[in-house]
């Protein structure tokens, strides 16, 4: 039994290839999803709502940045990570 269906995507990734824009939007997605569960028990842990905050940003520069460069390869991240509901572009 898998408690989170997230990290398969991450074993089906080159693991030599650890830098690539994906693989690190996938791994800050993981960590999102982990704390977006954690917050709902502890609405009070300001800690880790900063923590979330940082992160959802890293991601988001990441995204912007592989709409930039290669937005065929953003689109097909965006509907595999199911992160926003329309495709842009």
């Amino acid at each position: 039994m898998i408690k989170n269906p997230f990290e398969i995507l991450l074993k089906k990734e080159n693991k030599d290839n650890k830098g690539s824009t994906e693989f690190q939007v996938v791994n800050f997605t993981n960590r999102i999803r982990k704390l977006t569960s954690h917050l709902e028990l502890h609405k009070k842990d300001y800690l880790s709502q900063r923590g979330l905050r940082k992160i959802l940003g890293k991601r988001q520069r990441l995204l912007a940045y592989l709409l930039k460069k290669n937005s065929v390869r953003y689109n097909e991240l965006i509907i595999r990570l199911d992160i926003r509901k329309k495709k842009i572009r």
